[in-house]
């Protein structure tokens, strides 16, 4: 079932659940997916009452509808760095394991929303991915059971600021132990960047419109990916080119950090370029502005317009 929250005309929010290309129906008793997904770990009926939405539940239609991120608060968003092997060649050097940071959930916004840009921003690039949604919470979950802990899949686009990336990178001398110096450290040069406003800035995270349930999802690792500029064609990719896996992020995700009912994670960006040339690097919102398309197939389309902030 594709599910997803929406703002109603008297300002409430509601869990829809598509019916067909223009209609979906209201799940009722739901103010989010945050509510659902909090319940359904609690033995809730919800695809019961999908179900029976679907038959004769309140109807609206999804050419008028206010869309909300699908899950508008999760505890956290984590995002897997350079995980295509489509372009292996970028890497320089890195971990031989998924390397992730994290997303504050006040970055997240709906379809249709817009992502807002300031000039001192610089240069802010879309990066297209699959975003898994948790399920079921768990710690040092093994990787032929990271599947079970997966409620559904969804659309995000990791709004990124190569420009403030820059701004917040230190090139210094790192202080580590040295026993055999005289007073007992050593200076290592390093560089060190913090993604907090090049990755956390707000409008930086749209997401939705739809999560898709994942037994609806036969193989995460078989979807074609595609992201376009003002209907300009840039990416076009397939998850199969994920270097890790969605069971091998989720299961070496869960042994750092405890995962959570309505967690997202972004697997990581599709880059490889479309037949017509170009890469999502080159899309400067903060200069071009237009509107922004991610679709993912089986799952749906994000968009999003930009506009000055």
């Amino acid at each position: 079932m594709h599910l997803g929250t929406i703002q109603l005309d008297d300002g409430t929010t509601a869990v829809v659940v598509r019916s067909s290309e223009s209609e979906a129906a209201v799940i009722p008793g739901y103010r989010d997916l945050d509510d659902l997904l909090e319940r359904h770990v609690n033995g809730s009926s919800w695809r019961g009452e999908a179900e029976s939405a679907l038959h004769d539940g309140q109807r609206v239609s999804l050419h008028e509808v206010s869309w909300l991120p699908p899950v508008r608060r999760p505890r956290k968003i984590l995002g897997v760095a350079l995980n295509n092997s489509a372009n292996p060649d970028r890497i320089i050097s890195g971990p031989e394991s998924p390397a992730m940071f994290v997303k504050p959930s006040s970055s997240l916004v709906g379809c249709g929303q817009p992502i807002r840009l300031r000039p001192e921003m610089g240069r802010v690039h879309p990066e297209p991915e699959l975003a898994v949604v948790v399920g079921r919470e768990g710690a040092d979950i093994p990787a032929s059971s990271a599947l079970e802990h997966v409620f559904g899949y969804t659309v995000f686009n990791d709004l990124t600021s190569p420009t403030m990336r820059g701004e917040d990178t230190f090139h210094y001398r790192a202080i580590h132990p040295d026993p055999d110096a005289a007073d007992g450290i050593r200076y290592v040069e390093s560089w060190v960047s913090y993604p907090a406003r090049y990755k956390g800035s707000d409008t930086f995270g749209p997401m939705g419109p739809w999560v898709v349930d994942a037994g609806e999802v036969p193989d995460p690792h078989d979807l074609r990916i595609t992201c376009t500029h003002d209907d300009r064609l840039v990416t076009d990719d397939n998850t199969m080119n994920l270097r890790f896996s969605v069971a091998e992020v989720v299961s070496y995700a869960s042994s750092y950090m405890s995962l959570e009912p309505g967690d997202v994670i972004a697997m990581g960006t599709a880059l490889k370029k479309s037949a017509r040339g170009g890469a999502v690097q080159n899309v400067d919102l903060n200069r071009l502005r237009g509107r922004i398309d991610v679709s993912i197939d089986g799952i749906g389309t994000l968009w999003n317009p930009v506009e000055a902030r």
